[in-house]
């Protein structure tokens, strides 16, 4: 992730290494693939592995897909990072993904902003130039698809860790859930909110998110797998409720870290 003016926190964290969870790789789980997940570890081990093309990074990618909730757990720390690449990486074009076709994208709403509820003090709505006003921090990481596809992206826009604070979020409640006006929802366990390279992403490849990438803001979160990343956004919750999700009410693994 690349520093803009105005963004605070750790500088220089490690990106996780297979070495890291070899461990774990002995006890992968072998559970259906619907209720299982990538978890970090599976990230991990893309980032130990040779990345040079996408080829190779889905054949590992369909070979680690059965990690335990546990060992995701143990695994996921705000002192790592998942694995991010140089401009020339980024793929082009990048493939259209969601939960419907793409001639179904929606459009934004007439009047659009970005609510905020739960344990929060300041539930007032926002803006997309009231959110270029917090820190700004881009990435180019790598989009995990649990249909075991991946692409590598370019977003940028408010750490989620900046944006909680600036509204008054109660950080000590468990979750954060997410809702979105194409009818998505997903949520999220606040160490994830607060990881460094969370972000509500506000731009794509160096332009404002068209409708196809989640405009006018999405959640971006690389260290999960890509139907974390919600798009669309309509309204923020921090909540001491466990929220559920689209996909995860139909028993995708919650916590789904990749």
């Amino acid at each position: 992730m690349t520093k803009k003016p105005g963004m605070t926190g750790p500088r220089r964290l490690p990106v996780v290494k297979i070495r890291d969870i070899q461990p774990e790789l002995r006890r992968l789980d072998r559970r259906g693939f619907l209720r299982s997940s990538l978890s970090l570890g599976g990230l991990a081990l893309l980032t130990g592995c040779d990345l040079s093309t996408n080829s190779g990074v889905d054949a590992a990618l369909r070979s680690i897909l059965r990690f335990d909730d546990k060992i995701q757990a143990a695994l996921f720390s705000g002192r790592r990072l998942a694995q991010t690449y140089p401009p020339s990486a980024v793929t082009r074009p990048f493939r259209f993904n969601a939960y419907y076709a793409e001639w179904q994208v929606r459009g934004i709403p007439d009047g659009w902003r970005l609510e905020v509820a739960g344990s929060v003090s300041d539930k007032r709505p926002w803006t997309i130039p009231a959110l270029r006003t917090l820190p700004q921090a881009e990435q180019i990481t790598r989009h995990i698809c649990i249909e075991g596809w991946t692409q590598i992206g370019r977003w940028s826009g408010v750490p989620l860790r900046a944006f909680l604070e600036r509204i008054g979020a109660d950080l000590r409640a468990p979750f954060v859930s997410f809702k979105c006006f194409d009818g998505y929802s997903t949520g999220i366990d606040m160490a994830s909110a607060l990881h460094p390279q969370t972000i509500l992403a506000i731009d794509f490849d160096g332009q404002p998110l068209a409708p196809e990438w989640g405009a006018p803001v999405r959640l971006r979160i690389p260290t999960k797998l890509g139907f974390k990343s919600a798009k669309n956004l309509q309204a923020i919750e921090v909540t001491h409720i466990f929220p559920g999700g689209f996909w995860e009410d139909q028993g995708y693994d919650w916590f789904s870290g990749v």
